[in-house]
């Protein structure tokens, strides 16, 4: 009697959470009513307010006159409680998703209204990588005539090279070094052309898209006034 006695209390108080948490319309239909159930031995139950032996079902709410004034959703069990807020939370991450793509989208079409704007930019972008791109070959070729006289100077100890002055060496070390770094800066510069390429490839696609329902939107909006303007009488 007492472990029933528990259940039931604990039963209570589950239904109680879930009143709590059901949507406001069956609350406030819920003062006056009479709640009805079957329960799980398949009896009919009634009373002036919620049953616990229903917990895990559903509840009616009745008029006076027996006519259904609402219900009671069962209450969820932890497994499909928590089934529920991940439901919820992926849900609230696809509306986030929806959201930025809406905000991205409004932001190229600011920034693109057409062809001719996002092409314009194009070229600007891939203009700015072969200036930089062209300022390093031109170091490249600095940076061999340079090798060219250290190499000359070089001539004069390539029986032993170790005899060279410590100055001639490092200047050597050191051109070997920036031409490797040059060399290096150049093949990201053709690298960042294919990025730059993909990224302008990528929106274009997608401004495709938008351009023409911007246009359908836009066009649709005028539509409705240009018709009553057109009905519009004289005086």
């Amino acid at each position: 009697m007492i472990a029933r006695s528990y259940h039931v209390h604990l039963c209570g108080l589950a239904l109680l959470a879930a009143l709590v948490a059901a949507p406001a319309h069956v609350q406030a239909q819920a003062p006056g009513g009479i709640y009805t159930c079957v329960d799980a031995n398949g009896r009919k139950l009634t009373s002036d307010r919620p049953i616990p032996a229903c917990i895990d079902r559903e509840q009616k709410i009745l008029n006076p006159s027996g006519t259904v004034r609402g219900n009671v959703a069962p209450a969820l069990t932890p497994q499909e409680l928590a089934a529920q807020e991940e439901k919820e939370k992926l849900l609230a991450q696809e509306r986030n998703r929806k959201d930025e793509e809406k905000r991205r989208d409004r932001a190229l079409l600011v920034r693109y209204p057409n062809r001719a704007a996002h092409d314009e930019e194009r070229a600007e972008a891939l203009k700015q990588i072969d200036v930089v791109k062209a300022a390093a070959a031109n170091r490249v070729v600095e940076l061999k005539r340079q090798r060219s006289l250290l190499d000359e100077e070089m001539e004069f100890y390539k029986k032993d090279p170790t005899k060279a002055p410590m100055r001639l060496r490092r200047q050597v070390d050191e051109l070997t070094e920036s031409l490797v770094v040059q060399t290096r800066f150049i093949t990201d510069q053709d690298g960042e052309i294919k990025r730059v390429s993909a990224r302008f490839d990528e929106e274009l696609v997608r401004l495709k898209l938008l351009w023409p329902l911007r246009s359908a939107t836009a066009a649709a909006a005028v539509a409705p006034a240009a018709s009553g303007a057109k009905t519009t009488k004289s005086p």
